[in-house]
Parts: structure tokens; C-alpha cells; sequence
């Protein structure tokens, strides 16, 4: 996977890669990946992490979701499907992309054209 993205399969990136994909589709944040190969034994720096996510990212083998600019998540799934923000949890779930109907898109500039929509809807707990 990691060399048919272009990426050279190092000892950490293959680590990782195993944390990240070894048990289906996640949504990871560097600091909880980080923990989690600290927690199996994995010696990687935090700074480590986020290089890989970020070519992982890159390579288009994740999916960067931004919340608010100061909280980003990594989606192992890449495809077409936005998500649901549980406030109160801080994480991150899938909607299907068949759930949600965007419509009204602008016209893009000139010489530029529409990459994917990010639709991002906040969940918080109903009051008592």
C-alpha cells in the first residue's frame, strides 16, 4: 500500500500504518495515535506522528477533517461520506454520503473545479 502510494515502507510508518488500518475504518487524531503506539510498545515520537499522518494524507491514503481549525481528525475512510462532530465526546462518526443531499453549489472561479464538500454536522446532548 505504502509504496504504491509512493511512500517508502520504514520500520514507523509501517507500525503505524498497522495501528492505523488493522482494524477497519478510524477516525484517529496524531495525540490518539500516538497513545495508542506508546500504549503497544511502539517507540515513535509525537512529532513522528504527525509526519505520517500528514503523508499518509498526502499520498491520499487518509482524509484530513478539520474541526474549527485546532482539532483535526484522520479518516482511514477516503471515500465520498461526510460526518457527524459529537461536541460533548470530541470524536468524530460517518455519515453516508447517500444521507445527505448538497445542493446549490456556485459556480467555481475559472480554471478551478470543485475537489469534494465537507459537510460536517455538530451533535450535543439535548438539554435535561
Amino acid at each position: 500500500m505504502l509504496r504504491k502510494a509512493g511512500l517508502r515502507p520504514t520500520r514507523q510508518r509501517l507500525e503505524l500504518a498497522h495501528l492505523m488500518y488493522g482494524s477497519g475504518d478510524r477516525h484517529l487524531s496524531a495525540e490518539s495515535l500516538h497513545a495508542e503506539a506508546s500504549a503497544s510498545g511502539i517507540r515513535v515520537s509525537l512529532a513522528t506522528v504527525y509526519n505520517t499522518l500528514n503523508q499518509f494524507t498526502g499520498a491520499g491514503l487518509l482524509r484530513e477533517v478539520a474541526i474549527e481549525g485546532h482539532k483535526t481528525y484522520f479518516d482511514t475512510n477516503t471515500s465520498n461520506h461526510y460526518h457527524y462532530y459529537i461536541e460533548h465526546e470530541g470524536r468524530i462518526s460517518d455519515i453516508p454520503a447517500d444521507h445527505v443531499k448538497v445542493v446549490g453549489l456556485p459556480e467555481p472561479p475559472d480554471g478551478m473545479q470543485i475537489k469534494r464538500v465537507d459537510v460536517i454536522v455538530r451533535l450535543s446532548r439535548l438539554p435535561e
